[in-house]
């Protein structure tokens, strides 16, 4: 599995586009493109590259994660798939906008297809996990890709911090549970790539943590 991170809006958002490079089936997790230079880039990159995107992700239902999903949506004819958990979040984006002090009016957004823990996804060959780590928000998802070693994590673990749980919905407890009993007993060279900032390893966070 190729990936390509492109880092977005006032946040310094991951967004991460995954494809297959056999099938060039792809997908993108977390579009945050808030600049109208941000989607650009991402479109062209999609199609320059040929590739048939086929899944809108997300990890979790914050703002920052979201910015570009309706724009991905309305371009690529796509259905915007996370856990049910969060749907309340990206149904009321505007409080989140409000609670920031940010001046932006966002819509609500609905799941048009939601992902539960252990479902299955495949671009071309290989095959896209769903995990459930709530913790940072009720419904956080991660991705793991296993054939290519590596996994999303939205904002669940990054290199040397884990999310920020102050937020509504959010739970320490909860949140190091997930760390502990789902991201921690994937493999130790396995790639992080977060929502936010550089990858890691899952044995370098566990040595860390």
């Amino acid at each position: 599995m190729e990936i390509r991170r492109l880092v977005t809006n006032i946040f310094e958002e991951n967004t991460y586009i995954i494809w297959d490079a056999g099938s060039l089936e792809a997908a993108v997790v977390d579009p945050g493109m808030q600049r109208p230079q941000e989607m650009a880039d991402f479109v062209n990159f999609i199609r320059h590259s040929n590739l048939r995107l086929k899944y809108i992700l997300l990890t979790h239902g914050h703002l920052d994660h979201t910015f570009g999903v309706e724009k991905v949506k309305e371009e690529f004819g796509l259905e915007i798939m996370g856990a049910e958990a969060d749907e309340p979040l990206l149904m009321h984006r505007d409080d989140q906008a409000r609670r920031f002090r940010l001046p932006y009016r966002l819509a609500p957004l609905r799941l048009d297809r939601k992902i539960a823990d252990g479902d299955e996804l495949r671009l071309g060959s290989q095959k896209i996990i769903a995990l459930a780590a709530p913790g940072h928000s009720p419904g956080s998802l991660v991705y793991y890709v296993p054939e290519s070693g590596f996994v999303l994590t939205g904002d669940v673990l990054f290199r040397m911090g884990i999310g920020r749980t102050d937020l509504p919905g959010g739970s320490q407890a909860q949140l190091l549970e997930s760390i502990r009993t789902t991201l921690f007993t994937l493999p130790a060279d396995t790639v992080v790539y977060p929502g936010h900032g550089p990858a890691t390893t899952i044995g370098a966070e566990k040595v860390r943590g």
